[in-house]
């Protein structure tokens, strides 16, 4: 199998990483392998066969990991593979920042706007004693999940110009979003160099030491607030007929009828200021955006219609069990509308009272919903605010909001990064190799991006936006996954004596997929 191996090896080559490996981790001169070169086979194993790393040997076995890389298979064993992790570790924020300018550099990428996020990724295993100085495995609030389970954290910046995972990072399982956004920013500036950045992120990214920060490093941002910075009873001030209509489609929506569109509406009030924990902190002030969108006030009213639904018909078996050997007591019963509050999230609206009957000794129940408590959480369906440092010269309330769109690019990124990259739950030996595994896949998630960003550019630049046959035979829009799985049944016929190796002809989708990624197949190593 040759697949897209050559499209991998020539985007490494671009990104330099090989070398940027070697020149961090240097290898003996007598060693077979240089441990960039096992660093680029992984990235090429995630892209194209993601496995347990105990089976990189048997892929490379099966693929033409020598001819595309120039690495021989037998050589990458699972002792060999941990070697280059272990070399690698202590030097991981230095690969990303090179690679990740390297990318910027040979691409061309803007990176004046950025779009920040954090994930988990579940671990098996214990680690017990985990190496200090690396991420540390912990239990956390995963999101898979799966609390039984310990994790460790990544966060990736996405460059607003094709979606770009151009910086990365790991944490431990339990460290807090917001603590990591002050460093993230430090590692962004040097990205972005002499250029003001915007750095986009959610509501983790709010706390006044991390605006404080950014202020006085001169770097933008855009974030939701949180009730703890605008309250429910701000939001629920808002009057739709106050606001701005959008002329903004959701990703989502784009494929439906016009009627059928969620509509965005936009409305900026009074500056906001923000003080810090003590009196000498100097007073923030802040442009607030208040946000309404359908879609997200018609899913507000569905859910709370749900639980209320739930919830009644658990209040209505706890009534007719009142007094069995479930409820016997005035106590079970008011544990279980403790537990009905807490699990269907009604406690807002339930009030309820449980008693005893003097005559009959059973316990009583009376409830009811507050229909103004529900009245009051109805008013702020739909609504949000966006907090930003931008002067209104630089971008409107329309603009601030469709900056703020584009955090999705980070969301979809995730998506690879737990799908075709099939990174969902790791085990390794210590935390030292699983910190620096997270680096190798975060660097195929990088290749991963720029191959789509890279044909679609190609194509705009012919007058196009699809690829005719890519999708089930059908034109698509390229996307990384469609691209390697469009790329992977190339095959590779291996040299004999002093025949060189040779490549069946490709097919037309496939030579025409090579042509937008500027590779040709027979340039191997």
């Amino acid at each position: 199998m040759l697949g897209a191996l050559p499209v991998i090896a020539g985007f490494c080559s671009r990104l330099r990483i090989r070398e940027l490996v070697d020149a961090a981790c240097p290898v003996r001169d007598v060693a077979q392998l240089t441990h960039g070169q096992v660093i680029e086979v992984l990235v090429a194993n995630r892209l194209t066969s993601p496995a347990p790393l105990v089976h990189v040997q048997d892929w490379a076995r099966a693929w033409a990991v020598g001819e595309a890389f120039g690495t021989d298979a037998e050589l990458l064993n699972d002792d060999r593979i941990g070697r280059a992790l272990d070399a690698i570790a202590p030097h991981l924020d230095q690969l990303a920042g090179s690679v990740g300018l390297a990318a910027i550099e040979a691409f061309g990428i803007e990176v004046t706007r950025l779009h920040w996020d954090m994930t988990s990724i579940s671990l098996h295993g214990d680690y017990p004693q985990p190496e200090p100085g690396y991420a540390t495995p912990r239990f956390g609030h995963p999101k898979d999940r799966r609390p039984d389970l310990k994790q460790v954290q990544a966060g990736i910046a996405v460059a607003a110009d094709g979606a770009i995972p151009v910086f990365h990072r790991a944490y431990d399982g339990a460290a807090g979003e917001v603590g990591q956004v002050i460093g993230a920013m430090q590692g962004l500036q040097k990205l972005a160099g002499p250029h003001r950045m915007l750095m986009i992120g959610d509501s983790k990214l709010i706390s006044y030491a991390n605006l404080a920060a950014m202020d006085r490093a001169g770097v933008s941002f855009i974030a939701p607030a949180s009730k703890q910075y605008v309250s429910a009873a701000a939001l629920a001030g808002q009057k739709l007929a106050d606001a701005t209509r959008v002329d903004y489609v959701a990703a989502r929506d784009e494929r439906k009828s016009a009627d059928r569109r969620g509509l965005w509406h936009v409305h900026e009030d009074d500056a906001m200021t923000l003080a810090g924990p003590r009196k000498k902190d100097p007073i923030l002030t802040l442009r607030r955006i208040f946000v309404h969108s359908s879609a997200r006030a018609q899913a507000a009213a569905t859910a709370r219609a749900k639980k209320l639904d739930r919830a009644r018909d658990d209040l209505a078996r706890l009534e007719r069990g009142l007094g069995s050997r479930h409820y016997p007591t005035e106590q079970a019963v008011a544990d279980r509308l403790a537990a009905i509050g807490r699990d269907r999230r009604v406690s807002p609206y339930l009030t309820a009272q449980a008693g005893t009957d003097p005559d009959t000794g059973k316990p009583t129940l009376v409830w009811h919903f507050d229909q103004s408590a529900i009245d009051a959480d109805a008013a702020t369906d739909g609504w949000y605010a966006l907090l930003t440092n931008l002067p209104p010269e630089a971008a409107d309330a329309e603009q601030v909001l469709r900056h703020y769109k584009g955090q999705e690019a980070v969301e979809r990124r995730y998506q690879a990064f737990k799908g075709p990259l099939a990174v969902t739950q790791l085990y390794l030996k210590n935390n030292r190799r699983i910190h620096a595994l997270i680096t190798v896949i975060c660097l195929a998630l990088l290749i991963f991006c720029l191959i789509e960003r890279q044909a679609r550019q190609a194509l705009t630049a012919r007058g196009q936006t699809k690829v005719n046959g890519l999708y089930a035979g059908r034109p698509a829009i390229p996307t990384g996954r469609l691209i390697l799985d469009a790329l992977a049944g190339i095959r590779l016929i291996p040299g004999t004596g002093q025949s060189p190796p040779t490549i069946p002809q490709p097919t037309d989708l496939q030579l025409h997929l090579l042509d937008l990624l500027d590779i040709d197949p027979r340039d191997l190593r």
